[in-house]
């Protein structure tokens, strides 16, 4: 993969970083163009190739800086909602519902999230795996570092954290995630609520620690 060029003015870059993610989510990996971002991004040709050496430079670009941006807002959920537990269940549903809300409604970074699934053998092997790692491997391995403190003050039972904190995504998330296509419809705030009770409840089931006495 081509290394990214450092030519330009960094507004006319996040100008076509911008369009680049809007074309890319709407179009998909394959079927976009630097023409069609250049002409969303209101530059010519010639000044997306000065800042990016090719398209899977820049769709690189695009998807890191996209992925980045919501795992930090997942962690900063899990700082909110799982740093000072006051009703277990509670706060691992409320963590829950508002990590859906965050993925589900990610507007041209949730498009993009979307074409990424729907094109993965269109999309270089390298490219797809920094997304994976820079997003939802990173989320899940915050995750599972939470899991482990929470087992750590005698909160969950957890021997390995890793599997749990895909189990806890699997029960709370995924079926909305599926119902909604990703965020591209939408689903019904009692029904993200009621998904995500349902599943800590079936989480709490394996790894909430037996009650006292």
């Amino acid at each position: 993969m081509a290394a990214t060029s450092g030519a330009g003015r960094p507004e006319k870059r996040k100008a076509i970083a911008r369009a680049a993610t809007a074309v890319f989510g709407r179009e998909g990996y394959a079927r976009a163009s630097m023409d069609a971002i250049a002409a969303e991004a209101g530059v010519s040709k010639r000044t997306v190739y000065n800042h990016f050496a090719d398209k899977e430079t820049l769709f690189l670009s695009v998807a890191l800086e996209s992925s980045g941006e919501l795992a930090e807002k997942i962690r900063d959920l899990l700082d909110r909602h799982l740093g000072r537990i006051v009703d277990l269940r509670q706060d691992l549903t409320d963590f829950a519902v508002d990590r859906a809300r965050a993925v589900l409604s990610a507007g041209d970074h949730g498009a993009l999230g979307r074409a990424i699934r729907a094109e993965v053998a269109n999309i270089p092997a390298d490219v797809l795996e920094a997304w994976l790692e820079a997003s939802p491997v990173a989320s899940l391995r915050d995750l599972a570092e939470r899991f482990e403190a929470l087992a750590g003050r005698g909160l969950l039972v957890v021997d390995d954290p890793a599997p749990a904190a895909e189990q806890f995504t699997l029960l709370t998330f995924h079926g909305v995630a599926e119902r909604s296509f990703w965020g591209a419809v939408p689903v019904p705030e009692e029904e993200v609520g009621r998904i995500a009770a349902l599943g800590v409840d079936a989480f709490l089931k394996i790894y909430g620690a037996p009650a006292a006495g």
